[in-house]
């Protein structure tokens, strides 16, 4: 089992500006809230990558963008050019706004809406690099994230369980939620470290038992206090999903990205064809049903099998797990999803069932 996280020093997840320094160099953390890339913003990404990094742009399980191998001091130059390209549009929230929507849903604008409102509040600058918010179009794909704050078509999700809220304003009810989270968070990072968090930012959105009106505006139900408090539907069960479907999906292809590492000549090629990208948790792209040399086949050896940085880049690994998932992916006999781990830390292993190979110095310890 994976240590105990000490939540008694100042989280160091890396962003932008606050660049984390690896084996090989500077990491900058890029958020993109939704997923979604203008045509424009991706081949931003793709120079800044070639000119200040090693070229390449790593996935991550939020749907973000790592940039590798900064030299020093790269990360203002980096800073400069996010900034022109409309991905950085704040320097006091940027390592906050982890929002995920749904990789084929349409909820691009309530992304956007609730990262301004988020950017917008002073006092969530200080959240912490790992709060995270989804939202679902009632697929059920990323409401089985575990965020903190999840909208699940009009439910409301809070440490990835339904509340039993219905919200007539998505965006209020998250800002209200952060809000309380930050106010009683203490030192824990997630909402789930916070001893019954959930039901006290519950209580928070809906008052007292007999404030019924105020139930029947955060649930948007009839003005009837007999209705408020009797009418509310079953809870959602919420799946986690390890994996997610590729293939062609109307006028869409959602594409897989072999280990989460977008090569600069993959990037280029989807500029090229491409007026748009969106990334997904699962380490993949959705575009525009266009030709790619990604992967799209349901039945390819590598749809499933992710992993982390690991040896050269990650001082803390103990062996180089990219090339020896690759060599394993040649041999590859079944589909279960495998998340490969330079140490037991298991950074980056994606939610749901997943078969782990975690590197031990001297081989993998299979876990299940």
């Amino acid at each position: 089992m994976p240590a105990e996280p000490d939540r008694t020093r100042p989280d160091a997840c890396p962003g932008a500006i606050a660049v984390h320094q690896a084996a090989d160099g500077g990491l900058a953390r890029v958020r993109v809230p939704g997923g979604t890339l203008t045509n424009a913003q991706l081949r931003a990404l793709t120079d800044a990558s070639a000119d200040l990094g090693d070229g390449s742009l790593e996935l991550t399980s939020r749907a973000n963008i790592q940039i590798r191998a900064l030299a020093a001091g790269a990360e203002v130059e980096l800073a400069s050019r996010l900034w022109g390209a409309g991905l950085l549009p704040s320097l006091s929230h940027e390592r906050v706004r982890n929002i995920i929507a749904s990789p084929l849903g349409d909820d691009q604008h309530l992304v956007d809406e609730v990262d301004r409102a988020l950017c917008a509040e002073p006092e969530l600058a200080a959240l912490p690099g790992r709060f995270l918010v989804t939202v679902d179009d009632g697929r059920g794909d990323v409401s089985g994230l575990g965020a903190d704050i999840g909208l699940h078509a009009d439910a409301l999700l809070l440490a990835g369980k339904d509340t039993g809220l219905r919200v007539a304003n998505p965006v209020e009810a998250v800002i209200t939620a952060a809000r309380e989270f930050q106010r009683i968070r203490g030192d824990a990072w997630r909402l789930a470290e916070v001893p019954d968090g959930a039901e006290r930012i519950t209580a928070k959105l809906t008052g007292p038992p007999d404030a019924a009106q105020r139930i029947t505006t955060e649930l948007g139900e009839p003005p009837n206090s007999t209705q408020a408090t009797n009418t509310r539907p079953s809870r959602i069960e919420i799946k986690p999903a390890s994996t997610h479907p590729i293939g062609r999906f109307g006028d869409r292809t959602v594409a897989a990205v072999p280990l989460g590492r977008l090569t600069r000549t993959q990037a280029l090629k989807l500029c090229d064809v491409a007026p748009w990208v969106r990334l997904t948790p699962w380490r993949s792209v959705v575009i525009p049903a266009v030709e790619t040399d990604l992967v799209t086949d349901p039945d390819s050896p590598w749809h499933g099998v992710t992993a982390c940085a690991g040896r050269p880049g990650c001082a803390k690994a103990l062996a180089d797990v990219r090339a020896d998932a690759t060599a394993w992916v040649t041999t590859r006999k079944d589909r279960i999803p495998v998340h490969w781990s330079g140490c037991d830390r298991r950074c980056g292993k994606p939610a749901g069932h997943v078969v782990e190979m975690i590197a031990t110095g001297d081989g993998y310890r299979r876990s299940e």
